[in-house]
């Protein structure tokens, strides 16, 4: 009985200098919090004030105006972004999700090292780079496009996807494959249908988390989508995103076009938060 109330009355016998130094470190956890907060919170406050009023039907319908005139709206680079976004999946979660199981599943093949190593190096290469990358492979040849684009931006997502599902694949327990094991199944068909499956919802996170990442990279379109004024669904011409736009309204002298470009943003941060919102949400879950 008495164990029981000793931590209770340990609380209540601290001594006064134990409780002023967890007076001040409990004040420099909440000052450290408010830190790393207030910066999203004041870019949110900014964009609402600013940007907020810009968003009407016609922002969501008509293409940009004319530089200098008032109205028109971001519906190229808001369709734009959605069809890149949709392709470059394609690419980064087909890789991905490969080089996740093969990192998980075969830690003994003897390609194993270097595809870590390959996989960290491409999560350290600057997005601008990987608009390089696609530029030389894809534009040189073919021209500008929204399947550069897609390209350059599936390249972002790969490392990203490939960590997060390796993880994930490491969660499943070892059990779950032994028993597929020993029911003759071999050992492809046991990731395919027994471990994916087990852990298909962290690897949606992984890759909600990684579209977040990539949707808002400005850079790589610049040498690949190259941008476009008029809507166009043709991913092999030159198709614009809301990161470009946003890039050359904010630079650009007219208050209408810095108008629309603030909107632009508050609507591209707000998708990024709420993706991530979900994707924290299913992997709490999870």
């Amino acid at each position: 009985m008495s164990a029981a109330t000793t931590p209770r009355n340990t609380r209540h016998q601290l001594s006064p200098a134990r409780r002023a130094k967890n007076l001040v470190m409990g004040g420099l956890i909440v000052l450290a919090t408010a830190i790393v907060v207030a910066p999203l919170i004041l870019i949110f406050a900014y964009l609402i004030r600013e940007g907020l009023g810009a968003m009407n039907l016609d922002f969501f319908t008509k293409v940009p105006a004319p530089e200098g005139e008032t109205g028109g709206g971001l519906a190229n680079a808001i369709l734009g972004s959605i069809q890149m976004l949709a392709m470059a999946s394609v690419l980064g979660v087909l890789v991905g999700v490969s080089g996740g199981i093969f990192l998980a599943e075969y830690p003994r093949h003897p390609l194993m090292p270097s595809i870590r190593m390959i996989s960290d190096v491409l999560a350290g290469i600057p997005a601008i780079v990987m608009g390089l990358v696609a530029y030389g492979l894809i534009v040189l040849q073919f021209g500008f496009s929204g399947l550069a684009g897609a390209v350059a931006l599936g390249f972002l997502m790969i490392p990203i996807v490939v960590r997060t599902t390796e993880e994930v694949l490491k969660l499943v327990p070892q059990t779950v494959r032994e028993a597929g094991l020993a029911l003759g199944l071999p050992k492809w068909l046991v990731t395919l249908r027994i471990v994916l499956p087990a852990a298909a919802g962290g690897i949606v996170t992984g890759v909600m988390l990684a579209l977040a990442r990539v949707a808002g990279e400005a850079a790589p379109l610049l040498f690949t989508a190259f941008g476009n004024s008029q809507i166009n669904l043709d991913p092999t011409k030159p198709m614009s995103a809301l990161p470009l736009e946003i890039y050359r309204g904010a630079t650009s002298a007219y208050d209408e076009n810095q108008r629309l470009a603030k909107a632009g943003a508050l609507l591209l941060i707000t998708l990024i938060f709420l993706t991530s919102l979900l994707a924290r949400r299913a992997s709490r879950r999870k």
